[in-house]
């Protein structure tokens, strides 16, 4: 028999919106693009990507497209980022766990923006840009 799959959860400041999600991510990245280091007001952002399946949302939410096919979830009484919708699944922000230190990063997107200042030792992909999809 095997061992029931972990349950995380988290959400935003306010409390109003919450996930809760089972078992592990399929990755989990850090991104220093322009989009994300604006929604996030900092030089980067970590995030989580799991299947739709894993993740359950409770509350309101509002979303806004930063590209096309990539919808931004965010509580509209707090205005907490928490996720974000495409066609590869879910992306759980790191700030949104209960637990922000479960998944460590391994790899990085927009390199070509990372601060100069910035070092991720432990990161073993780094992409100039997007990475491609697999």
């Amino acid at each position: 028999m095997s061992a029931p799959a972990a349950v995380r959860e988290g959400g935003c400041c306010c409390g109003a919106l919450r996930f809760r999600v089972e078992g592990e991510p399929r990755r989990v990245g850090v991104c220093h693009c322009l989009d994300c280091r604006k929604l996030h007001g900092a030089p980067f952002m970590s995030f989580a990507v799991f299947d739709r399946a894993q993740v359950q949302v409770t509350g309101v939410f509002h979303r806004f497209h930063t590209q096309p096919a990539y919808l931004r979830c965010f509580c509209p009484t707090c205005g907490s980022h928490v996720f974000a919708e495409d066609a590869g699944g879910i992306e759980l922000y790191h700030g949104g766990f209960d637990q922000p230190d479960l998944f460590p990063p391994t790899y990085e997107l927009w390199t070509v923006r990372r601060e100069s200042w910035l070092e991720l030792p432990t990161l073993t992909e780094h992409h100039v840009r997007n990475r491609e999809a697999r």
